[in-house]
């Protein structure tokens, strides 16, 4: 852009990990094009939020935050509002009547098209400008993005959209089919991360154990892994949303003999009673799962399993909740998350009869993390005495303690190790504590000096 002054842009980032990444896509593309991102949304000319839909309380923090930007197009310096993402995907003509603040929508799949987007906008404005592609179309991911998650850890999408088609899930009406991003495109986006200081990447996509079969015949994500494992200043690769179906013995292998592999899995089951799992379209029963669990453990008898449970779908009965209780108690999962039924429009699951009261809904979610409350606290009280590699996240000044990870913890969902030193640490290094103490989901290490 031939401008004596560059335009200004204001950037919001809302739902997943994966959304994180286009919102790092987008941004890096805008600079490209020269706008420079700043911090002060009172400063902006552009304020673009990338919004997200999934569920419920998704889609209003969605309204509500391009509601609450939409008054600096009054109060401030903004010209434009840009909606993009999944909310703008699916509900693009309600946002043009119901939020008319709005200049440019942009669904999932079209930021390529942004920069040049905005620039015209600002240059002839003449009504909402849509940038809407087919949702089976993948952008050509840029192998130099830029992470905004701090630097010493990255997302790597791997894959776009998803195929299994759960009866309560919108993404594959938002995100289209699953299409899997070509490796040697991978590897460069890992690299540049790398270089930037990233020292862990965690690989998302809706599924990634599926990755490759569209693009090379056969599920690549041990070869992945293998190509990642290169990368000399790489020190973790984490693995996130693992369909339980999906897991090969290649890749329960692969994790094992890769150093650099975390020794966790993220495996959302969504539930533990077949009646439920088989109204919710999932492809494993009970069993199944309680084999794929089993198998883990005995192949990698450290491995930390994280998953995330539904409570409240249609037709769930006080019977299927008790199995459900009985599975959560049973297997023990090291990390578990839990999610009422959300009700969502042009699915499978909002047709279906006996929908569960959001207060009961509620109540059973309660329960059962209560009941995982218990578990977590067992495991974390078993961690004492034993030493471990962990990564420096941040610091506490006032009280001299730097925040930790383990490789059992994935940032900003899973749990932290205090140590209290006045060593000078920077966020990304890597050292070994003892752990000393535990507290609720939280650890208390400190340094062994000979590290």
């Amino acid at each position: 852009m031939n401008q004596e002054k560059k335009v200004t842009l204001f950037f919001v980032s809302l739902g997943c990990d994966k959304n994180l990444v286009d919102s790092e896509m987008m941004i890096t593309s805008l600079r490209e094009y020269g706008f420079m991102l700043v911090n002060d949304e009172t400063e902006a000319d552009v304020i673009v939020v990338n919004t997200c839909c999934f569920i419920g309380d998704a889609k209003e923090e969605s309204i509500n935050t391009l509601l609450e930007m939409a008054q600096y197009k009054e109060e401030a310096e903004c010209k434009l509002l840009v909606a993009a993402g999944c909310l703008a995907q699916r509900y693009h003509e309600e946002i043009q009547t119901e939020i008319p603040e709005v200049d440019i929508i942009v669904g999932t799949m079209g930021y390529e098209k942004l920069a040049e987007t905005i620039q015209t906008a600002l240059k002839e404005k003449s009504g909402v400008i849509e940038c809407l592609q087919d949702i089976n179309y993948l952008p050509q991911p840029l192998t130099n993005r830029d992470s905004m998650s701090g630097g010493y850890f990255a997302y790597l999408k791997i894959a776009e959209g998803c195929d299994k088609h759960c009866t309560y899930c919108v993404i594959p009406k938002v995100r289209g089919n699953y299409r899997s991003v070509p490796m040697d495109n991978l590897v460069a986006q890992a690299k540049h991360l790398v270089d930037a200081g990233a020292r862990e990447l965690i690989l998302v996509a809706q599924e990634t154990t599926l990755y490759g079969v569209d693009l090379y015949g056969k599920k690549s994500l041990p070869e992945l892994l293998e190509r990642l494992s290169e990368l000399e200043e790489l020190r973790w690769i984490r693995i996130m949303y693992c369909y339980p179906e999906e897991i090969t013995e290649e890749l329960v292998q692969a994790i094992k003999r890769l150093p650099k592999v975390c020794h966790y899995l993220d495996i959302p089951v969504q539930h533990g009673a077949d009646a439920v799992l088989k109204r919710m379209g999932r492809k494993t029963s009970r069993q199944e799962i309680e084999e794929i669990v089993a198998r883990l453990r005995e192949e990698i008898p450290d491995i930390a399993l994280r998953t995330t449970l539904i409570t409240g779908f249609p037709g769930e009965t006080e019977e299927d909740f008790m199995q459900l209780k009985q599975f959560v108690e049973s297997l023990a999962f090291d990390r578990l998350g839990v999610f009422t039924y959300s009700r969502e429009e042009d699915t499978p699951a909002a047709e279906m009869e006996n929908q569960v009261p959001e207060e009961l809904a509620g109540r059973r979610r309660d329960e059962i993390m209560a009941l995982q409350q218990e578990i977590a606290f067992d495991k974390t009280a078993s961690q004492i005495g034993r030493t471990m590699e962990v990564m420096v996240e941040g610091r506490l000044p006032e009280e001299g303690v730097y925040i930790t990870r383990t490789y059992m913890d994935a940032p900003e969902v899973d749990g932290y190790v205090f140590v209290s030193t006045d060593w000078n640490l920077m966020s990304g290094d890597f050292l070994k504590v003892c752990i000393t103490g535990a507290d609720e989901y939280d650890l208390i290490g400190e340094i062994v000096e000979d590290e």
